[in-house]
């Protein structure tokens, strides 16, 4: 057997009860679905050298009452063995008691926003693996399973599930566009792994969870967790998955072109905080160029006549100079800045133990 392939071992004991150090939170009493045919537990992705450990899906939630319930229940059918959370951001209807009836551990997240749940999530949630869906009920319950199958076999950090739909009431056309231009924007300036930047269906290793900072408040999170494994370098898959139309009486949440510009301002950002010099270049170039054009008709006058008749616009041209050189100047210097950055940032990554790790501990 080559060294990348993997063979499955479904003898394996599950541990999702007891193999993992991590504490376990108390889950409320409620009886569990009978799981349907084909599901599986999370011994059934346990490779020899990979091992999922315990699983916990993750569910942010804004007045999801009419889908909630089911989403909980397919993870519950799908996953027998895993620990469902769903954190409820503010809902004012039923979500919680919902979410809780139908057998996941709920929490509450005061702070408004998808990125400040996902960070709240990330912070309390222990487990070796992490199936981050929305609440919704537009992503496939089934496709977990390929999504851990790949995260198994190509021992990545993180697998990103790209949306599939024809219904345009599922994707609706400008959601389409901005999710292709954005992710467009991404993979040109950060590199291409992902064809669906913005989905809400990923699975993530505990060091990619651990490591990652979460600074975002709304629903730009996505894109922040897809350039923290670009700049990170992480190994990533992306696994094709179905996705649906809401259900009947649930209501959106994403505002297109409001979110769609939150998102746009995050990738500048993160662009000037991971590529400062090719951010600040470009600015130095704006504004060399701007000053050049503008003192071209003045130097032209002067080797003319040997006289500057216009001041205002020659001393213009040369504050605009002045800054544009600052502007180079700070993109060096932020330069050597991020690299100090980013070189802490992988030294915490790679201080958390790996799935290879972990099976080694567990069989020695």
């Amino acid at each position: 057997m080559s060294r990348y392939s993997f063979q499955f071992d479904t003898r394996r004991v599950a541990n999702s009860a007891g193999a993992s150090s991590w504490p376990r939170q108390e889950r409320r009493a409620s009886p569990r679905p009978t799981p349907r045919p084909g599901a599986a537990d999370n011994n059934s992705y346990a490779a020899r050298d990979w091992n999922v450990g315990r699983i916990a899906v993750l569910i942010p939630c804004y007045n999801e009452e009419v889908a909630i319930g089911d989403v909980v229940r397919d993870f519950r059918a799908q996953l027998p063995g895993a620990d469902i959370y769903v954190y409820d951001n503010n809902s004012t209807d039923r979500t919680t008691e919902v979410s809780r009836e139908a057998g996941a551990i709920t929490c509450r997240e005061p702070f408004q926003g998808k990125g400040n749940v996902v960070r709240r999530m990330f912070a309390d949630i222990e487990a070796d693996t992490y199936v981050l869906v929305d609440g919704d009920g537009t992503y496939d319950a089934g496709s977990v399973h390929r999504l851990l199958r790949a995260y198994v076999e190509t021992r990545v950090d993180t697998v990103n599930g790209a949306r599939i739909s024809d219904a345009k009431a599922a994707y609706r056309s400008g959601h389409r566009f901005g999710n292709v231009m954005l992710t467009s924007l991404v993979s040109l300036i950060f590199g291409r792994q992902f064809t669906d930047m913005l989905s809400g269906y990923r699975v993530f290793s505990r060091r990619f969870v651990k490591s990652f900072p979460a600074l975002s408040r709304g629903f730009e999170i996505e894109t922040e967790l897809t350039i923290h494994a670009l700049e990170l370098r992480m190994a990533t898959t992306e696994v094709d998955t179905p996705y649906f139309a809401r259900p009947e009486g649930s209501v959106s949440k994403l505002h297109t072109f409001r979110d769609g510009w939150r998102i746009l301002m995050t990738i500048s950002k993160l662009v000037k905080e991971e590529r400062p010099l090719p951010f600040f270049a470009a600015i130095f170039a704006l504004l060399a160029a701007s000053s050049f054009m503008l003192a071209l008709p003045i130097i032209i006058t002067y080797s003319q006549t040997g006289l500057v008749p216009r001041f205002p616009t020659a001393i213009l041209t040369t504050g605009m100079m002045i800054v544009a050189f600052l502007s180079l100047t700070c993109g060096l210097i932020l330069d050597t800045v991020t690299r100090g950055r980013q070189e802490m940032k992988r030294m915490q990554y790679l201080a958390i133990a790996s799935p290879a790790a972990r099976s080694e501990q567990e069989s020695a």
